[in-house]
């Protein structure tokens, strides 16, 4: 099973199971996932090939939500509140469309179910390419990092990524490689549709989202509705936490409300 982050003891309301996205880990989430767990148990999970949980060479979607589903039925009781981002929002829509039944409601944020052009294989390049036996901190990776990666928020995110003392990358590089093309797609799911509550939010300065994408979108997901952040781009969860925490807590009241 992945390694889980559990947050929060309240049973009075559904879990809320959190998936993260590519190069990311419940780490990341928790911040947010402890402000969250005020109302509810807030359960934050590592994917496969990431942080603490196993690596594998199978990195497909319909792997992914069947570990989301292993995580619900053994830590929430067979039903959960399911928030994912970006390769963890592709996650969450495939659990949603092949197991419904485990999910109350979905929040899928600034990802849409469909294949996007661009690539992350030049940060597994660059990650690939340190030399780890001569990293003695995390400040002197993200110098390493930094001087290939144009973005130094990215090059600080890929450290927490990293073992130190074991001088290895928590990431299965290998399996995220070879799966690229899997992770930027979204799978075939033939009839399959989520009629339950499903909230799209995205960051007003992202086009992940797209307006083209809403028909793609209503058809997996009739009930769909869309929200954004402004000023918040494909990281709107760190870009702007707070307003993301109020959108989450505004959706997930209502679905308590019902």
């Amino acid at each position: 099973m992945l390694n889980i982050i559990t947050h929060g003891t309240a049973t009075d309301k559904p879990a809320l199971l959190i998936a993260h996205g590519l190069f990311g880990s419940a780490r990341n989430w928790g911040a947010i996932a402890k402000r969250l767990s005020d109302e509810r148990r807030v359960i934050a999970v590592d994917m496969r090939n990431h942080g603490q949980s196993f690596h594998d060479p199978d990195h497909s979607y319909a792997a992914l939500a069947g570990d989301l589903a292993e995580v619900i039925e053994t830590q929430a009781g067979g039903r959960a509140d399911v928030l994912g981002h970006s390769m963890g929002g592709k996650a969450a829509m495939v659990l949603a469309l092949k197991h419904p039944g485990t999910l109350r409601a979905l929040t899928v944020a600034d990802i849409a179910p469909v294949a996007y052009t661009h690539t992350q294989q030049p940060y597994i390049d660059v990650m690939r390419s340190l030399d780890l036996t001569a990293i003695d901190s995390r400040g002197a990776a993200r110098e390493a990092l930094a001087a290939q990666v144009d973005d130094p928020a990215l090059a600080a995110f890929f450290t927490q990524s990293l073992d130190l003392g074991e001088k290895r990358w928590l990431l299965g590089l290998d399996a995220l490689s070879v799966n690229m093309d899997h992770i930027l797609g979204f799978p075939e799911m033939g009839d399959a549709r989520f009629d339950g509550p499903a909230l799209f939010l995205s960051g007003a300065t992202s086009d992940y989202v797209q307006r083209a994408h809403r028909e793609r979108i209503k058809a997996l997901f009739p009930a769909a509705r869309f929200a954004s952040i402004p000023g918040a781009g494909h990281w709107l969860h760190a870009e702007k936490p707070r307003e993301f925490e109020a959108a989450i807590r505004t959706w997930l009241a209502a679905q308590d409300a019902g």
